[in-house]
C-alpha cells in the first residue's frame, strides 16, 4: 500500500498490517521488502533514542522501499510532527493524547501544512476561511499524511468520542502498557478491565470510521482476539523484540537437545515500546 491507500483502509475498516522497527540498520528496510505484506513501518522516537538525522534517513530508506514509514514523535507536539514530516514520514503517531483541543492541532499539522500561527487556527475555526486555491493546494499536499493518534488512557477513554469527532484523525491506536499502568492493573493485558477498555476504544473508533489496533508482542493468539474484537489495525511487534524471542526460543532448544541449561533472555523495558 502508499500512504493514502493506508489512510483509505484504516478509515473504511479494511485490515492493515504494520510493525515497528526501531534499528537503524541499513540492512532492515531491505529485509521488510523482501519479507512483504507489511503496509507500513511503524518508526518509534518517543522511547527510542534516535536523532533527527537517522530518523530522516530511515524514513527515506523505507519510503524507497515501498513501505510508508509513520514515525510516533516524543510529545504530542505539532511541531514534533512538522519535523518528522519534513525529515520525510509518511505520517506520525502522537503519543498520550487525551483531549480533543489536542486532535485538533495536529489534524491541523496532518491537513493543513504548512499553515501555521494564527492562519492555522483560522481554518481550523473554519476551513471557509481559506481561498479556493490555497484550499485545493493543501488538500492535494497533505491528502496522503496519515495521523494516528495514540490512547494510553483513562482520560482519553472518556473523551476519545469527542476527539475523535474532529476531523482528520485516520486512527486510533492503544498503547497496551501506558493503559494498563492508567487502568490500576500495571501489565496485566488478560485482565477484564483491559479487555473492557480495549474494546471500548474499538468500538468509538470504528463508529467514527476511524482505524482501530494495539500494538502487540505477545503472540499472535491475542492479536487475533484483538482483531475480533473490532481492531481493524494490527502493529505486529518490533523488530529487537522478533529477534530476541526467536534467538531465545532457539537458544533454549539447542541446549536442550545438547543436554545443558542455561537462563533465558527476557525482553525487559522492550515491552514498554
Amino acid at each position: 500500500m502508499d500512504a493514502l491507500q493506508v489512510r483509505n483502509s484504516l478509515r473504511e475498516g479494511k485490515r492493515v498490517y504494520a510493525t515497528a522497527a526501531i534499528s537503524p540498520s541499513s540492512n532492515w528496510p531491505k529485509a521488510l521488502q523482501r519479507i512483504g505484506g507489511i503496509d507500513f513501518v511503524f518508526i518509534d522516537s518517543e522511547h527510542t533514542p534516535l536523532d533527527r538525522g537517522t530518523l530522516s534517513w530511515m524514513c527515506h530508506a523505507y519510503s524507497a522501499m515501498g513501505i510508508p514509514p509513520v514515525v510516533r514523535i516524543p510529545s504530542p507536539d505539532p511541531y514534533e510532527a512538522c519535523k518528522v514530516l519534513d525529515g520525510g514520514a509518511a505520517g506520525f503517531i502522537a503519543p498520550y493524547l487525551e483531549t480533543p483541543e489536542q486532535i485538533r492541532q495536529l489534524a491541523g499539522v496532518a491537513r493543513y501544512r504548512p499553515l501555521k500561527g494564527a492562519r492555522l487556527q483560522d481554518a481550523l475555526r473554519d476551513p471557509q476561511t481559506l481561498e479556493p486555491e490555497l484550499r485545493d493546494y493543501l488538500e492535494a499536499r497533505n491528502r496522503s499524511t496519515i495521523f494516528i493518534a495514540n490512547i494510553e488512557s483513562i482520560p482519553a477513554i472518556n473523551n476519545l468520542d469527542e476527539m475523535l469527532s474532529v476531523p482528520g484523525v485516520d486512527a486510533a491506536l492503544i498503547g497496551p502498557h501506558d493503559l494498563s499502568c492508567s487502568l490500576g492493573i500495571p501489565e496485566q493485558y488478560t485482565h477484564p478491565k483491559f479487555a473492557e477498555a480495549a474494546e471500548k476504544i474499538f468500538r468509538i473508533a470504528r463508529s467514527k470510521n476511524c482505524g482501530a489496533g494495539l500494538h502487540w508482542w505477545q503472540g499472535v493468539g491475542s492479536e487475533l482476539h484483538w482483531a475480533q474484537s473490532g481492531a481493524n489495525l494490527i502493529m505486529h511487534s518490533t523488530d529487537v523484540t522478533l529477534v530476541i524471542q526467536h534467538l531465545q526460543r532457539e537458544l533454549k532448544e539447542l541446549r536442550e537437545k545438547l543436554g545443558e541449561s542455561g537462563s533465558s533472555v527476557g525482553l525487559g523495558p522492550l515491552e514498554s515500546i
